[in-house]
């Protein structure tokens, strides 16, 4: 076992870095000692950010995004389009959503998709509290954004039949070739998709 060649406190941020996504040993070794070498700059101002975010952060009980308010910055502007509702599967397909600036609408966060396999079923992620929304907020469209994989789409699926009651006109993410993509740099999953979608010219 090689011997320890920092202090405890910089061997606990390197190893509280490595769980960071992307970040494996190596970059954890080499972001810890970059914040260390900066330490005036950066280590002391992230770890001001870090409690503050540590101490305001909420879920917002309206659609499940994270904000500092609740209800967050996204429910609480007046010029979004209230008669649509976006679902999505986590916080960060709804910030992705945002930056492309695609739809101005208002979201809800799955917080998961179905996976019998793992033992994830309809009261494990946030689809009843959808189906109220859709139901009092008088919803004239349910656009999915889920992820195009087996459980998103069997997610995608179970919603579809759920809100087939509410009478709202149920959407979903075309799928297909990217803005920019090469058909010979394309998985058959998507070429065949992109087929199967085609829309005139």
């Amino acid at each position: 076992m090689p011997e320890r060649i920092a202090g405890p406190e910089i061997e606990r941020l390197i190893q509280l870095l490595a769980r960071l996504p992307g970040l494996g040993p190596r970059s954890a070794r080499r972001a810890a000692l970059h914040l260390i070498r900066k330490r005036n700059e950066l280590l002391g101002p992230l770890a001001d950010a870090m409690q503050v975010a540590r101490e305001r952060i909420v879920v917002c009980s309206s659609c499940g995004n994270i904000d500092t308010s609740d209800p967050c910055t996204v429910c609480s502007d007046a010029r979004r389009d209230t008669s649509a509702i976006v679902v999505v599967e986590t916080v960060a397909d709804l910030w992705a959503l945002e930056r492309a600036g695609a739809i101005n609408a208002r979201y809800h966060v799955l917080g998961g998709v179905l996976s019998p396999l793992d033992g994830v079923g309809p009261d494990d992620i946030n689809i009843a509290s959808l189906v109220g929304r859709v139901v009092e907020g008088a919803i004239s469209e349910v656009i999915l954004a889920v992820n195009a994989t087996v459980d998103g789409q069997t997610t995608a699926h179970y919603i579809t039949d759920v809100l087939a009651h509410t009478g709202a006109r149920i959407t979903r993410l075309a799928h297909g070739v990217p803005v920019g993509g090469e058909l010979d740099y394309l998985d058959e999953g998507t070429l065949a998709a992109a087929m199967r979608q085609r829309t005139p010219f």
